[in-house]
């Protein structure tokens, strides 16, 4: 059972952006710091890539850990109420990243994913990204 009303669930969850969220502007911040250049969300591609990089052939996703179901992360906990809901969205939306990953891949794109945990220590992000675009 939910401690709070259905409409206050609604109002919380429409709340809930799907672009130019914390993390991403983090991330962004971070490449541009390194001086890459980059386009954001390019419909032409699948998935439509929060990141591309086209010089480097290269897309970025920044994914919350919680909707995308970060292995090991505290930030990735399953909510108690409709249980069989939430387990059907996450299945449903860490199979759409494996497609959207194999796809891009076999288009000869590289792939990063990046973790909402992960931007918490933008230095060690920095090198992160760093050491993969080099």
């Amino acid at each position: 059972m939910d401690s709070i009303t259905q409409e206050h669930r609604s109002w919380n969850m429409s709340r809930i952006k799907g672009r130019d969220t914390e993390p991403e502007m983090i991330v962004r911040s971070v490449l541009h710091r390194l001086g890459l250049r980059f386009r954001l969300h390019k419909r032409d591609l699948p998935g439509r890539p929060d990141i591309t990089l086209k010089k480097y052939r290269t897309v970025v996703f920044v994914h919350g850990c919680f909707w995308h179901r970060h292995r090991k992360c505290s930030m990735a906990y399953s909510p108690k109420s409709n249980q069989k809901f939430w387990s059907d969205k996450f299945k449903a939306n860490v199979d759409r990243d494996r497609t959207v990953v194999g796809t891009l891949r076999r288009m000869g794109w590289r792939v990063i994913v990046v973790w909402e945990c992960q931007t918490s220590e933008r230095d060690v992000l920095s090198r992160r990204l760093k050491s993969i675009l080099r």
